[in-house]
């Protein structure tokens, strides 16, 4: 089972990683300014992360590929690592799919 861990950056805002089962990064969200955002963030990932029209499947200038997870109203919740393969990228999704909506959370802020 995958988990959601909240950090803060160095400006001060407020993000979480999902890792999939093997620790391995698989969606980094935006910035937050409150930790109250950033929960309602994972929410909004556990809520969007099984419907395939949620994902908008992108490449890079660098020909990288990668996958922004975006709400129902169209703003991106969260954004993959980069892959070198349009397949890799989408067995990320897959992962993301799979391992989001029973995600534990876990809060390195604290």
């Amino acid at each position: 089972m995958g988990k959601f861990i909240i950090t803060k950056r160095t400006n001060g805002e407020y993000q979480f990683n999902l890792e999939a089962a093997n620790g391995r990064v698989i969606l980094t969200s935006e910035g937050y300014a409150t930790k109250a955002g950033c929960n309602k963030g994972i929410e909004s990932v556990k809520t969007n992360a099984p419907t395939d029209a949620r994902y908008d499947r992108k490449i890079a200038k660098n020909g990288a590929y990668y996958f922004n997870l975006k709400a129902a109203n169209g703003e991106i919740i969260g954004t993959s690592q980069m892959y070198t393969t349009a397949d890799a990228r989408d067995n990320g999704i897959e992962s993301v799919k799979e391992n989001a909506p029973d995600a534990s959370v876990k809060d390195e802020t604290i």
